[in-house]
């Protein structure tokens, strides 16, 4: 995650591609990475991690995949979180609570060239599609596969290419967010859309 998130918003003029006004965005006051802390860590205490920060940023955003053993489940999930940020201290729609169904993987699955050559695949995407079909990963017709966090590893493994943070940073610095069908992205883009909203004259 945190890869995609300096993907998305450390590129030149990114806010053109989100489609809000510009904003300041520096990673290393702005991203804070919950380290020993897994998804149920961040479900459980994420208004003690946020609390710092009350005080030197106007907006919090929380992500969280909804795919973890002892998962309550999607709407429990962002009910808890929604909450920490609340008592965290950001109220209204200061804050944003971001669950990703089945987890983060889901964000990298769309049909781009740039998807194939940052997993290190030679095929075109359609190709590589019809693979993690044949091998269960993808079921016909869905605009994801149901297994997205597997697909990604059977194709970095079949590239014989580790996975790595870089990988997910390179991608979303050049993949459009344009064309995703993800619920949980485009909640969050909406937010940072009502948040720097564009001075359309």
């Amino acid at each position: 995650m945190e890869g995609v998130l300096k993907g998305f918003l450390s590129k030149p003029d990114f806010h053109l591609a989100l489609g809000c006004a510009p904003f300041v965005f520096d990673p290393k006051q702005d991203l804070v990475v919950a380290h020993g802390q897994n998804d149920p860590g961040l479900y459980t205490r994420a208004n003690a991690l946020l609390q710092p920060f009350v005080q030197t940023h106007k907006h919090a955003v929380v992500i969280v995949d909804a795919a973890w053993e002892g998962s309550p489940g999607y709407e429990a999930i962002m009910q808890r979180v929604q909450e920490h940020i609340i008592n965290a201290g950001w109220h209204g729609d200061s804050g944003c609570a971001v669950v990703i169904v089945p987890e983060l993987e889901n964000w990298v699955w769309q049909d781009s060239p740039q998807v194939c050559t940052h997993l290190g695949y030679s095929g075109s995407f359609q190709q590589l599609r019809a693979e993690l079909e044949s091998l269960g990963f993808w079921n016909a017709g869905e605009p994801k596969p149901r297994q997205p966090k597997e697909a990604v590893e059977q194709t970095l493994r079949q590239a014989r290419k580790p996975r790595s943070s870089a990988i997910y940073q390179s991608l979303a610095a050049q993949v459009s967010v344009k064309r995703c069908t993800d619920s949980a992205l485009n909640s969050l883009l909406e937010s940072v859309r009502r948040w720097f909203p564009r001075d359309i004259k």
